[in-house]
């Protein structure tokens, strides 16, 4: 499976058709055991940002992934889903370095992967396209997290938004707009004096699924 959004007329209708901001705020997955569920997210190093309760009836522990504006909520009576049936995605920008620091805190982090003519194939997609290369993991209850390589949004998906959420996503746009900015100056046969507009314009068109400077 892949996360690819609709791309075209139907994108750009898509994000405008509404007045109102619809904001995926929470994703719940169902869990047997709340302080286990708890401590092994803490472990990966996701923000706490509550642990609610109300007697034995009731309880709502939240965690925010780093860079994520969605968050995860795991407790008693939330959902009446099987625990370990909950799947949902996490966007890297760069699978190999997100993998690598998931099993250095203790996840047990699948392959790498890319889906091929004829089913999943080992190792990150051609040319690391873009929405092409995949891993996974599990929670204590089964619950899967699927990672997906995305570093250049398809038109529609996100509208304007050029906000870098960490350090990390930051240097990876960065080092994107330098090895297309050298691709430039191949074709141009110059040195490109005015590199860092060029650099803007690139790493802003990436975020925003809109054409490539070349």
């Amino acid at each position: 499976m892949s996360t690819t959004p609709a791309t075209g007329e139907n994108a750009t209708a898509s994000a405008t058709a509404g007045t109102a901001d619809l904001k995926l705020e929470v994703v719940v997955f169902p869990v047997s055991d709340v302080d286990r569920a708890k401590e092994f997210y803490g472990s990966l190093g996701w923000r706490l940002d509550a642990d609610i309760s109300a007697g034995d009836r009731f309880r709502v522990v939240q965690f925010t992934p780093p860079g994520s504006e969605c968050s995860l909520h795991v407790g008693k009576n939330l959902t009446s889903a099987a625990p370990g049936s909950g799947k949902a995605f996490l966007v890297v920008s760069d699978i190999e370095t997100a993998r690598d620091e998931l099993v250095a805190a203790g996840a047990e982090v699948g392959e790498i992967y890319h889906n091929g003519p004829s089913g999943p194939e080992s190792g990150s997609a051609l040319d690391r396209a873009s929405y092409g290369s995949y891993a996974m993991f599990s929670d204590p209850d089964g619950n899967v997290w699927q990672l997906q390589e995305i570093t250049t949004r398809l038109p529609g998906r996100v509208a304007g938004d050029t906000t870098y959420t960490s350090v990390g996503n930051l240097e990876g746009a960065l080092k994107r707009a330098a090895t297309a900015h050298g691709e430039h100056e191949k074709r141009t046969g110059e040195a490109d004096a005015n590199w860092p507009a060029w650099y803007a314009a690139y790493m802003v068109a990436e975020a925003t699924g809109t054409e490539l400077p070349t």
